[in-house]
């Protein structure tokens, strides 16, 4: 599917993920945080950036290895990405939804 952000063509699944990363700028992820009514803080984006590294690296996603980054607490995940941390804030960040979430 095709969704149009910002005058910039994405490509998206039925769930509304990217489905190619390189498609992904800034402008897109604070898009996609206010469909979420989520409005980017710097916690927030300490964790989108751990994300898409994770990513680039090819290592799995999980509120486990949120946790033991140490970047943020699964309570605090919880907060700043409210109804599912891991699928909200992979959205965000332009990944694929973490095979783990349902």
């Amino acid at each position: 599917m095709i969704k149009i952000i910002n005058q910039t063509k994405i490509h998206v699944n039925e769930e509304g993920y990217l489905t190619d990363f390189e498609e992904w700028n800034v402008r897109i992820g604070e898009y996609i945080a206010r469909e979420h009514d989520i409005i980017l803080t710097l916690s927030h984006w300490d964790i989108i950036s751990w994300i898409q590294e994770q990513f680039k690296a090819k290592k799995s996603l999980s509120l486990r290895g949120i946790r033991r980054s140490g970047i943020t607490s699964i309570k605090e995940l919880y907060n700043l990405f409210p109804g599912g941390p891991l699928k909200i804030s992979a959205k965000i960040a332009g990944v694929p939804k973490p095979t783990n979430c349902i």
